[in-house]
Protein backbone atom coordinates (compact mmCIF):
# COMPACT_ATOMS: atom_id res chain seq x y z
CA UNK A 1 0.00 0.00 0.00
CA UNK A 2 1.41 3.37 -0.83
CA UNK A 3 -0.03 6.74 -0.02
CA UNK A 4 0.51 10.63 0.18
CA UNK A 5 0.65 12.26 3.57
CA UNK A 6 1.99 15.49 4.97
CA UNK A 7 5.54 15.70 5.91
CA UNK A 8 6.59 13.46 3.28
CA UNK A 9 7.08 14.01 -0.93
CA UNK A 10 3.33 13.45 -2.13
CA UNK A 11 3.73 13.98 -5.86
CA UNK A 12 5.56 10.42 -6.45
CA UNK A 13 3.90 8.34 -8.76
CA UNK A 14 2.38 4.72 -6.98
CA UNK A 15 3.15 2.57 -9.86
CA UNK A 16 6.78 2.69 -8.13
CA UNK A 17 5.75 0.19 -5.58
CA UNK A 18 7.19 -0.27 -2.27
CA UNK A 19 8.51 -3.51 -1.37
CA UNK A 20 8.75 -5.66 1.86
CA UNK A 21 11.80 -7.20 4.36
CA UNK A 22 13.78 -10.16 4.65
CA UNK A 23 15.57 -11.99 7.14
CA UNK A 24 17.51 -15.62 7.67
CA UNK A 25 15.07 -18.48 7.42
CA UNK A 26 14.43 -19.88 10.89
CA UNK A 27 14.12 -23.39 10.95
CA UNK A 28 10.86 -24.63 11.06
CA UNK A 29 8.57 -27.49 10.13
CA UNK A 30 6.45 -25.86 7.40
CA UNK A 31 2.52 -26.65 6.49
CA UNK A 32 1.22 -25.53 2.97
CA UNK A 33 -0.74 -22.38 3.12
CA UNK A 34 -3.81 -22.39 1.51
CA UNK A 35 -4.33 -21.40 -2.40
CA UNK A 36 -7.32 -19.26 -0.53
CA UNK A 37 -8.21 -19.83 3.52
CA UNK A 38 -9.91 -22.41 4.65
CA UNK A 39 -12.93 -22.69 7.52
CA UNK A 40 -10.39 -25.28 9.67
CA UNK A 41 -11.22 -25.16 13.57
CA UNK A 42 -8.05 -23.39 13.83
CA UNK A 43 -8.81 -20.40 11.31
CA UNK A 44 -7.14 -16.90 12.78
CA UNK A 45 -10.29 -14.74 13.12
CA UNK A 46 -11.92 -12.96 10.74
CA UNK A 47 -14.94 -10.61 10.67
CA UNK A 48 -18.48 -11.55 9.79
CA UNK A 49 -19.69 -10.49 5.74
CA UNK A 50 -20.83 -6.84 6.11
CA UNK A 51 -24.17 -6.13 4.46
CA UNK A 52 -25.65 -8.22 1.38
CA UNK A 53 -22.28 -11.01 1.99
CA UNK A 54 -19.57 -8.18 1.36
CA UNK A 55 -16.23 -8.62 2.08
CA UNK A 56 -15.67 -7.08 5.60
CA UNK A 57 -13.25 -4.31 6.00
CA UNK A 58 -11.55 -3.95 9.59
CA UNK A 59 -9.72 -0.64 10.24
CA UNK A 60 -8.91 -0.44 13.84
CA UNK A 61 -9.09 -2.67 16.95
CA UNK A 62 -11.28 -1.66 20.25
CA UNK A 63 -10.33 1.39 22.26
CA UNK A 64 -11.04 0.25 25.27
CA UNK A 65 -9.69 -2.83 27.37
CA UNK A 66 -6.00 -2.05 26.49
CA UNK A 67 -3.77 -0.07 25.20
CA UNK A 68 -2.77 -2.57 22.08
CA UNK A 69 -1.37 -1.97 18.81
CA UNK A 70 -0.57 -3.32 15.53
CA UNK A 71 2.21 -2.39 13.41
CA UNK A 72 1.89 -3.04 10.03
CA UNK A 73 4.33 -3.35 6.96
CA UNK A 74 3.37 -3.28 3.51
CA UNK A 75 5.44 -5.39 1.34
CA UNK A 76 4.67 -3.90 -2.41
CA UNK A 77 6.09 -4.93 -5.31
CA UNK A 78 4.36 -4.59 -8.62
CA UNK A 79 4.01 -7.03 -11.43
CA UNK A 80 6.32 -5.16 -13.78
CA UNK A 81 9.31 -4.38 -11.15
CA UNK A 82 10.79 -7.57 -12.44
CA UNK A 83 13.63 -5.24 -14.41
CA UNK A 84 14.33 -3.16 -11.78
CA UNK A 85 14.84 -5.96 -8.99
CA UNK A 86 17.05 -7.35 -11.60
CA UNK A 87 19.14 -4.12 -11.87
CA UNK A 88 20.42 -4.33 -8.74
CA UNK A 89 17.26 -2.41 -7.02
CA UNK A 90 16.33 -3.55 -3.20
CA UNK A 91 12.95 -4.40 -2.57
CA UNK A 92 13.71 -6.13 0.92
CA UNK A 93 15.06 -4.58 4.13
CA UNK A 94 16.75 -7.21 6.35
CA UNK A 95 17.49 -4.87 8.41
CA UNK A 96 14.08 -3.38 9.71
CA UNK A 97 13.53 -7.60 10.73
CA UNK A 98 16.37 -7.78 12.27
CA UNK A 99 15.23 -4.74 14.45
CA UNK A 100 11.59 -5.95 14.77
CA UNK A 101 12.61 -8.89 15.92
CA UNK A 102 15.50 -7.44 18.39
CA UNK A 103 12.86 -5.15 20.04
CA UNK A 104 10.41 -8.51 20.18
CA UNK A 105 7.87 -6.69 18.44
CA UNK A 106 5.12 -8.70 16.89
CA UNK A 107 3.97 -7.61 12.98
CA UNK A 108 1.95 -8.82 9.86
CA UNK A 109 3.43 -8.04 6.74
CA UNK A 110 1.09 -7.63 3.61
CA UNK A 111 2.93 -9.58 0.84
CA UNK A 112 2.40 -9.21 -2.61
CA UNK A 113 2.86 -12.34 -4.52
CA UNK A 114 5.21 -11.15 -6.78
CA UNK A 115 7.42 -10.11 -3.99
CA UNK A 116 6.70 -13.85 -2.46
CA UNK A 117 8.31 -14.97 -6.18
CA UNK A 118 10.67 -12.42 -6.34
CA UNK A 119 12.54 -13.59 -2.94
CA UNK A 120 10.93 -17.01 -1.82
CA UNK A 121 13.82 -17.58 0.83
CA UNK A 122 12.86 -13.80 2.96
CA UNK A 123 9.01 -14.82 2.28
CA UNK A 124 9.63 -18.10 4.02
CA UNK A 125 11.70 -16.76 6.65
CA UNK A 126 9.31 -14.12 7.60
CA UNK A 127 6.02 -16.43 7.37
CA UNK A 128 7.97 -19.47 9.74
CA UNK A 129 8.76 -16.94 12.29
CA UNK A 130 6.34 -17.13 15.08
CA UNK A 131 6.71 -13.10 15.62
CA UNK A 132 5.28 -12.26 12.34
CA UNK A 133 2.43 -13.30 9.96
CA UNK A 134 1.57 -12.73 6.25
CA UNK A 135 -1.15 -11.73 4.65
CA UNK A 136 -2.53 -10.65 1.56
CA UNK A 137 -1.54 -7.48 -0.78
CA UNK A 138 -2.57 -9.15 -4.29
CA UNK A 139 -0.32 -10.34 -6.54
CA UNK A 140 0.38 -7.71 -8.57
CA UNK A 141 -0.31 -4.80 -6.91
CA UNK A 142 -2.48 -3.32 -9.21
CA UNK A 143 -5.17 -1.45 -8.32
CA UNK A 144 -8.96 -2.54 -7.78
CA UNK A 145 -10.48 0.70 -8.40
CA UNK A 146 -10.09 3.50 -10.92
CA UNK A 147 -7.69 6.14 -10.01
CA UNK A 148 -5.37 5.10 -7.46
CA UNK A 149 -2.66 7.18 -7.03
CA UNK A 150 -1.61 5.69 -10.75
CA UNK A 151 -1.12 2.82 -9.70
CA UNK A 152 -2.93 0.22 -12.81
CA UNK A 153 -5.87 -1.41 -12.63
CA UNK A 154 -6.96 -5.42 -11.91
CA UNK A 155 -10.23 -5.95 -14.05
CA UNK A 156 -12.95 -7.25 -12.07
CA UNK A 157 -13.35 -10.58 -13.47
CA UNK A 158 -9.38 -10.75 -12.60
CA UNK A 159 -9.64 -9.39 -9.14
CA UNK A 160 -10.60 -12.62 -7.34
CA UNK A 161 -8.01 -14.61 -9.18
CA UNK A 162 -5.02 -11.94 -8.33
CA UNK A 163 -5.75 -12.38 -4.97
CA UNK A 164 -5.64 -16.37 -5.09
CA UNK A 165 -2.78 -16.05 -7.30
CA UNK A 166 -0.93 -14.59 -3.93
CA UNK A 167 -1.74 -17.14 -2.06
CA UNK A 168 -0.47 -19.51 -4.65
CA UNK A 169 3.04 -18.01 -4.70
CA UNK A 170 3.01 -17.85 -0.87
CA UNK A 171 2.87 -21.60 -0.72
CA UNK A 172 5.03 -21.71 -3.59
CA UNK A 173 7.74 -19.76 -1.47
CA UNK A 174 7.16 -21.95 1.45
CA UNK A 175 5.06 -19.59 3.68
CA UNK A 176 3.45 -22.23 6.30
CA UNK A 177 -0.10 -20.32 7.22
CA UNK A 178 -0.51 -16.64 4.54
CA UNK A 179 -3.41 -15.19 7.05
CA UNK A 180 -6.98 -14.72 5.44
CA UNK A 181 -6.82 -10.69 5.53
CA UNK A 182 -6.39 -8.52 2.25
CA UNK A 183 -5.12 -5.17 2.29
CA UNK A 184 -6.12 -3.58 -1.19
CA UNK A 185 -3.27 -1.84 -3.22
CA UNK A 186 -2.97 2.21 -2.36
CA UNK A 187 -5.67 1.05 0.04
CA UNK A 188 -8.58 1.80 -3.07
CA UNK A 189 -11.68 -0.22 -2.90
CA UNK A 190 -15.10 0.26 -3.68
CA UNK A 191 -18.64 -2.09 -3.29
CA UNK A 192 -17.75 -3.46 -6.58
CA UNK A 193 -14.23 -4.86 -5.24
CA UNK A 194 -16.11 -5.47 -2.04
CA UNK A 195 -18.70 -7.91 -3.70
CA UNK A 196 -15.88 -9.74 -6.19
CA UNK A 197 -13.81 -10.64 -3.33
CA UNK A 198 -16.83 -12.12 -0.68
CA UNK A 199 -15.82 -15.64 -2.79
CA UNK A 200 -12.56 -15.73 -1.59
CA UNK A 201 -13.37 -15.37 2.31
CA UNK A 202 -11.01 -12.41 3.39
CA UNK A 203 -11.50 -9.94 5.78
CA UNK A 204 -10.15 -6.34 3.94
CA UNK A 205 -7.34 -4.81 6.28
CA UNK A 206 -7.18 -0.95 6.36
CA UNK A 207 -5.82 1.40 9.17
CA UNK A 208 -6.07 4.25 10.92
CA UNK A 209 -2.92 5.53 11.52
CA UNK A 210 -0.48 6.84 8.85
CA UNK A 211 2.85 7.09 9.19
CA UNK A 212 4.53 8.88 6.34
CA UNK A 213 7.24 6.70 5.75
CA UNK A 214 6.66 6.25 1.79
CA UNK A 215 9.22 8.03 0.32
CA UNK A 216 10.17 9.70 3.60
CA UNK A 217 13.65 10.18 4.52
CA UNK A 218 13.01 11.71 7.99
CA UNK A 219 12.58 9.25 10.80
CA UNK A 220 11.88 11.77 13.15
CA UNK A 221 9.15 13.31 11.11
CA UNK A 222 7.91 9.75 10.99
CA UNK A 223 7.73 8.83 13.97
CA UNK A 224 6.46 11.87 15.40
CA UNK A 225 3.53 11.15 12.88
CA UNK A 226 2.81 7.69 14.32
CA UNK A 227 3.04 8.94 18.30
CA UNK A 228 0.81 11.38 16.93
CA UNK A 229 -1.82 9.15 15.66
CA UNK A 230 -1.58 6.22 17.73
CA UNK A 231 -4.71 5.27 20.11
CA UNK A 232 -5.77 1.95 21.83
CA UNK A 233 -6.24 -0.73 19.18
CA UNK A 234 -4.76 1.36 16.11
CA UNK A 235 -3.71 -0.06 12.91
CA UNK A 236 -0.38 1.74 11.78
CA UNK A 237 0.32 1.19 7.65
CA UNK A 238 4.09 1.49 7.24
CA UNK A 239 6.55 -0.19 4.50
CA UNK A 240 9.34 -2.24 4.48
CA UNK A 241 11.70 -1.51 1.22
CA UNK A 242 15.23 -0.01 1.64
CA UNK A 243 14.26 1.73 -1.87
CA UNK A 244 11.30 3.61 -1.18
CA UNK A 245 10.89 3.71 2.67
CA UNK A 246 14.01 4.29 3.79
CA UNK A 247 13.32 5.82 7.15
CA UNK A 248 11.34 3.33 8.10
CA UNK A 249 13.84 1.18 10.59
CA UNK A 250 15.07 4.37 12.12
CA UNK A 251 11.66 5.23 13.14
CA UNK A 252 10.73 2.19 14.44
CA UNK A 253 13.83 2.10 16.80
CA UNK A 254 12.08 5.60 17.75
CA UNK A 255 8.39 4.65 17.94
CA UNK A 256 8.88 1.17 20.10
CA UNK A 257 10.18 2.31 23.11
CA UNK A 258 8.18 5.37 23.39
CA UNK A 259 5.06 3.67 22.93
CA UNK A 260 5.93 0.91 25.21
CA UNK A 261 6.92 3.82 27.72
CA UNK A 262 2.98 4.85 27.50
CA UNK A 263 1.67 1.72 27.84
CA UNK A 264 1.00 0.01 24.89
CA UNK A 265 1.61 -3.54 23.78
CA UNK A 266 2.00 -4.69 20.22
CA UNK A 267 0.01 -7.34 18.88
CA UNK A 268 -0.30 -8.55 15.48
CA UNK A 269 -3.88 -8.16 13.14
CA UNK A 270 -5.05 -10.66 14.09
CA UNK A 271 -5.24 -10.56 18.18
CA UNK A 272 -6.77 -7.17 17.24
CA UNK A 273 -9.67 -8.82 14.79
CA UNK A 274 -10.07 -11.49 17.62
CA UNK A 275 -10.66 -9.00 20.15
CA UNK A 276 -13.27 -7.20 18.52
CA UNK A 277 -16.28 -9.82 19.88
CA UNK A 278 -17.21 -9.41 16.26
CA UNK A 279 -15.50 -12.17 14.09
CA UNK A 280 -16.20 -15.64 13.64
Amino acid sequence: MTIRVRQVAAACALGAALTACGAPSVPHASRPAPSAPSAAVSRPPTLAPGPAGLTPVFKNGPRVGGKTVALTFDADMTADEGPRAARGEHFDNPQLISTLRTLKVPATVFMTGRWADEYPAEARAIGRDPQFEIANHSYSHYAFTGDCYGLPTVAPDRMKSDVERAYTAFKKAGVPNAMPYFRFPGGCYDRQALKTLSAVGVTAVQWDVVSGDAFATDSDAVAQQVLEGVKPGSVVVMHCTRSAAPATERAVRMIVPELRKQGYRFVKVSELIGATGQHR
